[in-house]
């Protein structure tokens, strides 16, 4: 049972870490690439509409998810060094991502969001300035690259795990 539980925590890690590799990805190239070339009313009520979409259970569970399993999946192979190592690496590298998640994107979309009806906002331009597009494209492409390698360390920790368990 145990080792039913060491494969499918870390397969899932690993499935959750790629999923939100993807999420960030599709923001860096075609999401906020796509919102930079409109006027500031479709930015602003195209960034609400979809931050307000984004935030469901699916979502929470995938982006938390992958950093708890990803913990289990370290505890459940702490014996196997070879595993734990791959794992452990991932674990800090998704909780960078998370980290800076919750310190600089969910800030700035939360001030967009408290900016309110992009037909009631008398200068849409200063509430774009204000939410600092560059700084959270940027922050997005830093987050995108260390969960793509988060998920690269997870993958490697599958083939290790398949070694080990031969």
């Amino acid at each position: 049972m145990i080792e039913l539980l060491r494969g499918l925590s870390l397969l899932a890690a690993t499935l959750l870490t790629g999923a939100m590799t993807g999420v960030f990805g599709i923001y860096a190239n075609a999401i906020m690439p796509g919102l930079r070339t409109t006027d500031d009313r479709t930015f602003v009520g195209a960034f609400q509409a979809i931050d307000r979409a984004i935030i469901n259970p699916l979502f929470m569970l995938t982006f938390f998810g992958a950093l708890v399993l990803a913990a289990v999946a370290a505890g459940l192979n702490a014996g196997e060094r070879s595993v734990l190592l791959w794992v452990a690496a991932a674990f800090a590298l998704y909780l960078a991502v998370v980290v800076i998640t919750l310190a600089v994107n969910v800030p700035l979309n939360d001030a967009l969001k408290a900016a309110g009806d992009p037909d009631r906002i008398a200068d849409l331009a200063q509430v774009r300035d204000r939410f600092d597009e560059a700084r959270w494209v940027a922050w997005n492409i830093v987050r995108t690259i260390v969960s793509a390698v988060a998920f690269g360390c997870l993958a490697w920790a599958l083939v290790e795990y398949g070694r080990a368990t031969r």
